[in-house]
């Protein structure tokens, strides 16, 4: 049992991360190959913090996520008037770039290359769901506003938002430093989990990872975050008993699913809209059809009635 909450606990800290993602390249159409590099700013931020000034974790955690944002403000500052393959290169050097700095910083408690141990362990499966859930109603109120109606029209087409008056430029830097905020959260709590950090978690293989659960489990769609982090989680681990053969099915798989499914699992839709869903929902007791009148039901019949008796 323990070792099963342990794969959820890694699946949602990958989800937060991926929930910022997901608003960046799902919502906003900007594709990031760089969010490690803002995970290794969070974990690095907030087991200093603790560490070095015995800073509460909770703040810790949100000053993690501030410091990833702030960095975000000044990558977007340079990139974000990049376009397309550009701006995916910009990210990628950015997020290779930040884990190669952190490996020279070679000072205590950072360590460079060796990597940063005697971390708290202030992360469990209960905080790391409770901050999910908490990440996952943020998002959908930012969506539903009126900055997730810009982000979607950005998306669509950036050059007719412009004409009708939306702030193209704005409204992408607000979209960073948000999905950077989330990373930054995920990885402070992940360094927060497994108590010892080192720059090479956070290596390109990350970002990749990252970017394959978002378009895995649907571009467009907070579901999609949810069902694309747990599947890719938790995966390998139940691939384990095949050994050597584990990662080329893990990566067959992926391949299957982006072929089978290339809009992604939910395919830019929430769970509510799964027609599924709406079958069990409908057998709730709080699901039940709503009751008609009495009078509107037998005004017919009594019109029926008028007519005979005319």
């Amino acid at each position: 049992m323990e070792y099963v909450l342990n794969v959820l606990t890694l699946a949602g800290i990958n989800l937060m991360v991926v929930l910022g993602l997901g608003l960046l390249t799902g919502y906003t159409g900007l594709f990031s190959f760089g969010h490690a590099g803002f995970m290794l700013i969070g974990a690095y931020t907030s087991a200093y913090l603790t560490y070095m000034w015995g800073v509460p974790f909770p703040l810790a955690l949100l000053l993690a996520g501030l410091a990833a944002g702030i960095v975000s403000l000044g990558l977007g500052r340079i990139t974000l008037k990049l376009r397309g393959d550009y701006f995916l290169i910009a990210t990628l050097g950015f997020g290779e770039s930040v884990r190669l700095i952190f490996d020279n910083i070679d000072i205590e408690p950072i360590n460079g290359a060796r990597g940063f141990s005697g971390i708290d362990k202030n992360s469990n499966f209960v905080s790391v769901w409770i901050v999910c859930i908490i990440g996952i109603f943020v998002l959908s109120r930012l969506i539903r506003s009126r900055f997730g109606r810009n982000f979607k029209a950005i998306r669509e087409e950036e050059l007719a938002s412009s004409t009708i008056g939306i702030d193209v430029f704005r409204t992408k830097m607000l979209s960073l430093f948000v999905s950077a905020v989330y990373a930054g959260i995920g990885g402070s709590l992940f360094a927060h989990y497994m108590t010892f950090i080192k720059p090479i978690n956070f290596a390109l293989v990350k970002s990749t990872e990252l970017t394959i659960m978002a378009i895995i489990g649907g571009l467009g769609s907070i579901s999609g975050a949810v069902i694309g982090a747990l599947l890719l989680t938790t995966l390998p681990e139940v691939l384990r008993f095949i050994s050597d053969w584990r990662l080329v099915i893990y990566g067959a798989t992926v391949v299957i699913l982006i072929i089978a499914r290339p809009k992604g699992i939910a395919g830019g839709r929430e769970f509510k809209d799964f027609s599924w869903v709406k079958k069990l929902c409908s057998y709730l007791p709080f699901a039940a059809a709503k009751a008609v009148p009495a009078g509107v039901a037998d005004e017919p019949k009594t019109r029926e009635e008028g007519r005979k008796d005319g």
